[in-house]
């Protein structure tokens, strides 16, 4: 079995992805595939080498991965717009040999210090000329191609950086069959995608909403994914009427730019058959909005990175305002109490999940491994739900710190180590806090070292020097101490 077996056996002249208006059909994709699992074998990658792609959604990121993944080689989707010292903070921890780079991120790879990424012995351009010292993609699509290689389902096949449910980012390790097993868990949620559909694919690929419900989901049932690389609600509606989008699967923050766009026709949204979103809190305003406006039913899942991702969704369902839908076939969930006891019928409880989609562990670290994964194979996940008598779920809470920026996971730690090797920060505390638009939004409250002279812009300048923008506090509030208890931990729930 292989994970990039997903896109055999469909009709050669459908077409599988749409890139910047270039068309490529499954028959077109798959030849290309080859040549490139060959080129990558010239290269010297081996199964379980590591292969980062530093790309936006287009059709590099697609052959990259599947070719990847086809050759017994591991996948590793990083965000383009991250600055310099997160990408060699990155592939340092995987230790990555090849780095494909296209466009979006040539500059910061530009600024990227090689001594620190010392394993990685090439790189592959995906624009001819545009990093220095780069193979061209063209030139590894050449031939000769090479045979897919069959691997087992433990087999890791992704690795893919989150907060995960305690600590700084560290890498996800999923194996080609939780990948495929959250491939075939998705048709139980009657998540009807089939070879005459359109999707829309903005959410980004080097997330595990956009690489395996996007991406994977839609060439696993021979559907076309038209590749997005940015959002604006005006032209989003231009490409979904002109293309005949049929699934639109979007984070809260489209959603809520699309019920808040006064400009858009009744009917934007006539072709759409299914809507969905996951990865933050949905707003009930905003689902009923378009619900009002349009016509739509905006259907909510629930998942996390660890889970490859999806564990509950409401398609194929009436919505409930405020519910993330119903558990999927083949995952078992529990809710438990602080002493990992299932809670009384009604009451909210830790949500624990566990499948074969759950994942095997984090890369290189056993302990936070053994923080979420029990002996007999529980996810704790650190969120709080509750069900209803129907067998709806509905999150209450999160039990940890996690800040979810606009679908994106970004841990408190994380920032607070970056803010604190600025030379005038004393201590820093980061907690996440509403925002209209993007669900939460980061703020970081400093207390400067004495005679020192700082201010907002100047912090939120270095953190964007260091960190994905979405990581970024847009607001630091300058204090004289930050609240502890005897231990001296910090009190996150005090910063207001």
């Amino acid at each position: 079995m292989n994970l990039a077996h997903i896109i055999d056996d469909h009709d050669p002249d459908r077409v599988a992805i749409i890139s910047r208006g270039r068309p490529t059909t499954y028959g077109a994709l798959r030849e290309q595939v080859a040549l490139l699992r060959g080129g990558l074998t010239g290269l010297g990658v081996q199964r379980g080498d590591r292969v980062v792609l530093l790309c936006g959604n287009g059709r590099a990121f697609v052959l990259g991965y599947l070719a990847t993944l086809g050759i017994g080689a591991i996948a590793v989707p990083l965000n383009p717009a991250s600055p310099a010292p997160e990408i060699e903070r990155e592939i340092s921890k995987i230790g990555a040999v090849v780095v494909v780079v296209d466009p979006a991120a040539v500059a910061a790879w530009r600024g990227v210090d090689r001594a620190a990424v010392p394993t990685v012995t090439t790189v592959v351009a995906t624009e001819p000329g545009t990093v220095e010292g780069a193979v061209d993609l063209d030139a590894l699509l050449t031939g000769p191609a090479a045979e897919l290689v069959e691997v087992e389902p433990d087999t890791v096949a992704a690795l893919m950086f989150t907060s995960g449910t305690a600590g700084s980012p560290r890498a996800a390790m999923l194996s080609h069959g939780n990948l495929l097993a959250n491939l075939e868990q998705g048709r139980s949620a009657n998540v009807q995608i089939d070879t005459d559909d359109v999707v829309y694919g903005v959410l980004p690929l080097f997330h595990i909403f956009g690489l395996n419900v996007v991406l994977g989901l839609s060439l696993a049932r021979g559907a076309c994914v038209v590749l997005v690389q940015r959002f604006d609600p005006s032209t989003a509606l231009d490409t979904i009427r002109e293309r005949g989008v049929t699934v639109v699967p979007g984070a809260p923050p489209l959603w809520l730019a699309f019920s808040h766009f006064d400009e858009a026709p009744a009917d934007s949204f006539a072709t759409v058959k299914l809507a969905l979103t996951g990865a933050a809190r949905m707003p009930e305003e905003a689902m009923k909005r378009i619900k009002e406006r349009f016509g739509l039913d905006v259907h909510e899942g629930y998942g996390l990175t660890e889970a490859s991702p999806v564990v509950t969704s409401s398609a194929g369902m009436p919505v409930k305002f405020g519910s993330v839908g119903k558990v999927l076939d083949g995952i078992e969930v529990r809710l438990v109490d602080e002493s990992g006891d299932d809670v009384v019928a009604g009451d909210a409880g830790e949500i624990w999940v566990k499948g074969p989609n759950v994942f095997l562990g984090y890369h290189d670290d056993p302990e936070q491994t053994a923080r979420v994964l029990t002996s007999d194979g529980w996810l704790r996940t650190g969120d709080i739900g509750t069900v209803d008598d129907e067998g709806y779920l509905y999150l209450v809470d999160r039990a940890k710190d996690l800040i979810i920026v606009s679908g994106f996971n970004v841990y408190p730690a994380e920032v607070e180590e970056v803010l604190g090797q600025h030379p005038g920060v004393a201590e820093v505390g980061v907690v996440g806090v509403p925002h209209p638009h993007h669900g939460e939004a980061v703020k970081a409250f400093v207390v400067a070292k004495p005679g020192t002279h700082l201010d907002e812009d100047q912090l939120i300048d270095w953190c964007t020097d260091h960190l994905a923008r979405y990581k970024c506090p847009t607001k630091v509030l300058f204090v004289d101490e930050l609240p502890r208890n005897v231990s001296g931990k910090l009190l996150r729930r005090s910063l207001v």
